[in-house]
């Protein structure tokens, strides 16, 4: 029996861990051909071969325009297609404004922000080409309320919230649905970019107080559920908690 999402092509980035590599797995036994793409392209190989269908591992840095163009390209040149973009890849460097490492921020914005524009402005004509699709944004909890610590980090996640509502209305033209996925904690690598012990340790006693964490694919379930709808239905943004996490 074909899967849901037979014939289709997909493309996912920060593939190499977490949500990302779930999502591809995810979206490979619904019967898609997916590319996954990268930073650790080392670790994509390994992935790939857990892939059920045609796949294409990529190395990628996202926040090379350049970069992230040609991964996209790929994917609809060597799988036949594009019609699901997902915009994974993603950084989270807390910490106070004051005293801040300011390279911290150029990264965060590069890779949050510049990353999703470039595979966004990339994989717009080819989804439509193929005959419409999807674009999936992957945010976080912390693009729709802020916190001390997280400013920097919550400006670009709102970011993606209100570029993601304006490329909706834009890409409905052409039946690309746009999807902006907002995760709270979710055990993966991300909450291990931080190498400060205050912010760690921040970390910890928040995950203590959730008690049992969302793992990545329960946000791959998400994602799989939102592109799998009939056409007509668009869940324009999934806010997925753990039922412990207050905010």
């Amino acid at each position: 029996m074909a899967g849901p999402l037979e014939g289709r092509v997909a493309a996912v980035t920060g593939a190499s861990s977490g949500i990302g590599a779930a999502t591809a797995v995810a979206l490979s036994q619904a019967g898609a051909a997916v590319a996954v793409g990268a930073r650790r392209a080392d670790r994509l190989t390994a992935l790939t071969d857990r892939l059920e269908g045609p796949s294409l591992a990529q190395g990628v840095d996202v926040s090379d325009e350049e970069q992230a163009r040609t991964f996209v390209h790929k994917a609809h040149e060597e799988l036949g297609g594009l019609h699901i973009l997902v915009n994974n890849a993603g950084v989270m460097l807390l910490g106070p404004v004051a005293g801040a490492d300011t390279e911290e921020w150029r990264r965060m914005i590069r890779v949050n922000l510049l990353g999703l524009l470039y595979c966004t402005h990339a994989a717009l004509p080819l989804i439509e080409r193929s005959g419409g699709g999807d674009i999936v944004n992957i945010s976080s909890v912390a693009g729709r309320q802020a916190g001390a610590g997280g400013a920097v980090y919550n400006m670009t996640k709102f970011g993606v919230h209100g570029f993601s509502e304006a490329l909706r209305q834009e890409a409905l033209h052409a039946d690309v649905r746009v999807t902006v996925v907002a995760p709270g904690h979710v055990d993966t690598e991300l909450q291990g970019h931080n190498l400060n012990p205050v912010v760690r340790a921040g970390l910890d006693r928040a995950r203590e107080q959730i008690g049992e964490v969302l793992a990545a694919e329960d946000i791959a379930e998400a994602i799989l559920h939102a592109v799998t709808r009939p056409r007509h239905v668009c869940f324009n943004e999934v806010v997925v908690r753990p039922t412990g996490q207050s905010r």
